[in-house]
Parts: structure tokens; sequence; C-alpha cells
């Protein structure tokens, strides 16, 4: 048996759309409409890869909250 490693990969459907958007242990964060590519894309870390910046929010927005201040 192996030990875990710690690496945590996480892939969100975003609902009502055909978009997958994961996120990489290392921050990387990536969107595709192909499960094989959002796959290939994580499985060769690091390339491709660059950290999200800490001060901009996680992830695309919300399609289902409206976007801006109303006016």
């Amino acid at each position: 048996m192996t030990s875990p490693t710690g690496e945590i990969y996480r892939i969100d459907w975003l609902p009502g759309t055909d978009v997958l958007h994961g996120t990489c242990h290392c921050g990387a964060e990536h969107s595709a409409e192909d499960p094989i590519e959002m796959w290939e894309w994580m499985l060769g870390h690091p390339e491709g890869h660059t950290p999200r910046d800490p001060n901009v929010p996680n992830g695309p927005p919300d399609p289902h909250v409206p976007q801006g201040n109303g006016s």
C-alpha cells in the first residue's frame, strides 16, 4: 500500500454549462469542456500551471449569481 501524498486535485462542474473548472494542488486553475483535456492538464503538472494570484477571488464567477451593481 502507498502512503498519501497530500496532493489534492479538484474538478468542479459549473451547473448549467458544459464547463469543468479544475484546481491543481499547486493552486493553478484551468477550465475546459473536455474531461480528458482537464485530466491531462491536471496530471501534466507543472507544465502549463501558474499558481493563482492570492489577491484574485477563487474560480470563475457563478453563472447563477448576477454580476455588476444592478444599475
